[in-house]
């Protein structure tokens, strides 16, 4: 989508289709409208008070130029959530009619106090336009070109492209990480997901170093070497720096993402069922280099480094096995009772190489358990905490962001654990119960007390139905809360 945003009096009032935003309870038309349109917007709605039910779309034609009444409901109803929804919807609804040139007219839009509706509603609109690729022969897009659209703002045009700005790049960062969950893992190799980091970063002439398996092997990450000797790719171990505070060496904070390209369970192999989703067990990576996106994009002053462990977990006679015990990074030993517990094995050492690094905080990010779908299903992502105060931070980040992150407790009797062990100083599973939590806390282990939350999205990165918003696969889970947790702590310096 290609857009603008501009004064009313600048507003090109063409041949294009004009669509009017019209709340139940304010009818009066924008006065970026035609006169004429106008009047034909209050007499349809007098005639047709169902036309501004929340959700209802109307396509008129009329001498003085085409017009779309995009009903909104009742006012008070109105928030950043339904922005987002009534964005998606008529971005569905242009497709479907054809339109490929629009002028909006939405008064609320133009208050500077709805600014984050405004924002919400363009990302809406940029996550409705995600296709998910095919590899069908002779497919064909939904759309031939991108939408032009022009948005009228009664105050400084310049900060409203600002605003309408944000929600595009926070909706076109989300679609990148779905891009990258949908992909086949075939097609989406430990290698490949490393090369999408380094496009990422020469487009945003960021730092990047990608380790090879030789590279990875010496520096001592022997936890993630366990869970690739199953698999002939070779892993990578992939680093972006974001330096928003140039004259500082300090790493205000590290976002790790799990990047399990795929995951079939190893030797505690995965029913046929369970493996059929498996190439999105990367879910965590693609969500760092979403928020890396929107990060890179909006310099925030932060010093920020995304670290991302690859690998695939697989069978073959080299693959670690049940019993075995394992060293890692952090230099803590760790007895393996279950060979698909193998997430928080590779987050291990990227949390501990962002501990190395001296991160002051770390956020990690992975589809880690089942257990957390058990919990809270697709509508929460579960955390776990070693600082209560960070998590609240990171809380009102996906508040923020229209992403609910529900915390889960962390008394020290879930620590224990993991602890348990006749061999090592850790298990990588405890058992069923608790385990999304023991999972989280394992991970917590090779943080120690520096400020850390875990971020299980194994319910919120994939998603079975559709909506206006998301088709049925990625779904981008906590790209945008990452972001906007990255930003708040920019705020605190």
């Amino acid at each position: 989508m290609n857009f603008d945003c501009v004064t009313e009096a600048q507003q090109q009032k063409d041949s294009a289709v004009f669509i009017a935003g019209v709340f139940k309870d304010e009818v009066t038309p924008g006065s970026a409208l035609p006169e004429a349109i106008g009047r034909k917007i209050s007499h349809f709605v007098k005639k047709h008070e169902h036309w501004v039910k929340k959700g209802q779309f109307h396509y008129v034609s009329h001498e003085e130029g085409d017009l779309i009444i995009a009903g909104l409901g009742e006012r008070s109803s109105w928030s950043e959530a339904e922005a987002e929804r009534t964005g998606a919807s008529l971005h569905q609804f242009l497709v479907k009619e054809n339109v490929e040139e629009a002028h909006l007219v939405w008064s609320s839009f133009s208050q500077r106090e709805q600014e984050k509706e405004l924002a919400a509603f363009a990302r809406g609109m940029i996550l409705a336009s995600y296709e998910v690729d095919t590899y069908k022969t002779g497919r064909k897009s939904n759309r031939t070109q991108p939408l032009q659209l022009q948005v009228a703002c009664a105050g400084d045009p310049e900060r409203g492209r600002d605003v309408f700005r944000s929600g595009v790049i926070q909706g076109t960062a989300t679609n990148e990480a779905r891009r990258l969950i949908n992909t086949p893992a075939n097609y989406m190799t430990p290698t490949v997901l490393a090369e999408e980091a380094v496009r990422l970063a020469e487009e945003y002439d960021a730092e990047i170093e990608v380790l090879d398996e030789d590279q990875i092997e010496a520096a001592g990450m022997h936890a993630l070497m366990a869970v690739a000797k199953g698999s002939e790719e070779p892993p990578r171990f992939i680093v972006i720096k974001h330096r928003g505070r140039p004259d500082s060496s300090e790493w205000d904070t590290a976002i790790v993402g799990k990047g399990l390209t795929y995951d079939s369970g190893g030797y505690s192999l995965k029913t046929r069922e369970g493996m059929k989703t498996m190439k999105m067990d990367m879910g965590g990576a693609a969500a760092i280099l979403g928020a890396m996106r929107i990060i890179l994009e909006e310099k925030p002053e932060v010093n920020v480094a995304a670290i991302i462990p690859s690998t695939e977990n697989l069978v073959n006679g080299k693959a670690m096995k049940p019993g075995d015990v394992i060293n890692s990074l952090g230099g803590k030993t760790i007895e393996v009772l279950n060979t698909d517990a193998e997430g928080r094995l590779i987050l291990a050492d990227g949390v501990a190489y962002a501990k190395q690094l001296g991160a002051k905080s770390i956020i990690d990010v992975a589809t880690l358990t089942g257990a957390v779908v058990v919990a809270l299903g697709d509508t929460a992502t579960g955390a776990v905490t070693n600082n209560d105060e960070f998590m609240s931070l990171v809380i009102k980040a996906g508040e923020n962001a229209g992403e609910r992150v529900w915390a889960f407790p962390n008394d020290k009797a879930y620590r224990e654990k993991v602890r348990k062990s006749d061999v090592a100083d850790l298990n990588n599973s405890p058992g069923r119960q608790a385990g999304s939590i023991t999972a989280g806390l394992f991970i917590g282990e090779f943080a120690g007390d520096i400020p850390w939350v875990h971020l299980d999205i194994a319910g919120t990165c994939w998603r079975e139905g559709k909506t206006p918003s998301c088709p049925r696969g990625g779904t981008g889970s906590m790209v945008r809360t990452v972001a906007e947790a990255v930003r708040l702590l920019g705020e605190k310096k």
